[in-house]
């Protein structure tokens, strides 16, 4: 029998979760063994879920080795091997120092990872993702960042919000009756995009919507700096254009807020090349330039803040392919290994970079 371990959340401000109650009941009619570890902060109550077995958070570190341990963020730092096979989404494979620990980690065990961002269907598709959500909250952060900045001030602490009406109104009254902002997006066509536009144009903001035809020129690209706020909405790639190089922070322009809702400063294809670090809920903006303000805002789990509809979307789309995690050498579960079995074999490349 199968044996999925759905392990808590251990990081701050995470509240989602990859698999609903009505998964689990499927999960367990088809014949799979399934553990939820307990988790007061998840966004759907404990109580909600029926027919599996439960355990303590943390527990996983002591789950029968024969166990598939599910979760979605990072797990704790620490130098601990790994011996189980993980379903996350890693951060491993662009060459980051963190992703480069974790896959050490997996050596060491002879554990394997299934990175979530690397599920595909056969025309290169994901076949799961956050990436609505992530528009969609990453560009309320922004425009919250944007009202602040006005003000010369910090963007506040964020916090969850629970509905997308809710994030609605925080940031409309944040917004108050001031004019809108211009707002330009990389990646518009993409499902962050779309969320990041949806967002936009609810609160009655200007956008200039962007994809692969308007970049394929390879930069630079003045236009960026014409607007309030830029919100890079795209997965790099080696043959990804600089969007922000680090001159911008002093150059001519309108420009105030960058949400990089990608976030991707540890990498070296990254396009956003006037920051180095994420941002966090306690401390949203980044400001890297001071007059005039530029801030950056990347926050690398921007769903959280709507954790209970994210988590429903996300659970949806991913339950087919974990019930078919029974055959882990084909379909979407072949391809991620795969991606392991190449990255692992490049530690060798990171540690020297």
């Amino acid at each position: 029998m199968t044996h999925i371990w759905i392990r808590a959340e251990e990081r701050l401000n995470e509240q989602r979760v990859g698999v609903t109650p009505d998964g689990v009941t499927e999960l367990v009619h088809a014949g799979f063994q399934v553990t939820l570890e307990e988790d007061p902060t998840r966004a759907i109550p404990l109580v909600d879920y029926t027919g599996c077995s439960l355990a303590a958070t943390g527990s996983w570190r002591n789950a029968p080795k024969d166990a598939i341990i599910f979760g979605l963020k990072e797990l704790p730092e620490d130098d601990s091997p790994l011996v189980h096979r993980h379903i996350m989404f890693g951060h491993a494979y662009k060459g980051q120092p963190d992703g480069a620990r974790l896959l050490k980690r997996f050596k060491r065990g002879g554990g394997r990872l299934y990175d979530l961002e690397y599920f595909t269907d056969d025309t290169g598709c994901r076949v799961a993702a956050f990436g609505y959500w992530a528009g969609y909250a990453g560009a309320a952060v922004a425009l919250k960042c944007w009202a602040a900045a006005r003000s010369g001030l910090f963007c506040a602490p964020l916090t969850t919000f629970p509905s997308s009406g809710a994030l609605q109104e925080h940031i409309a009254s944040d917004l108050g009756t001031d004019a809108r902002p211009k707002v330009i997006i990389i990646g518009a066509l993409g499902r962050v995009g779309s969320g990041a536009r949806d967002f936009c144009l609810a609160m009655g903001a200007e956008v200039t919507g962007w994809d692969m035809a308007q970049t394929a020129q390879g930069g630079p690209f003045p236009e960026i700096l014409t607007h309030d706020i830029f919100l890079n909405c795209i997965l790099a790639s080696s043959s990804t254009p600089v969007f922000v190089p680090a001159s911008a922070a002093s150059a001519p322009r309108e420009l105030r807020v960058i949400g990089d809702i990608a976030c991707d400063p540890g990498s070296a294809i990254s396009p956003i090349k006037i920051y180095d670090r994420i941002t966090s809920w306690k401390h949203p903006a980044l400001r890297v330039h001071e007059n005039p303000i530029l801030d950056v805002m990347a926050i690398d789990n921007l769903p959280s803040l709507l954790p209970r509809e994210s988590s429903e979307d996300f659970a949806a789309q991913l339950l087919p392919s974990l019930l078919e995690l029974r055959d882990m050498a084909h379909g979407v579960w072949g391809k991620a290994g795969a991606h392991f079995d190449t990255h692992i074999s490049m530690l060798g490349k990171y540690a020297a970079s």
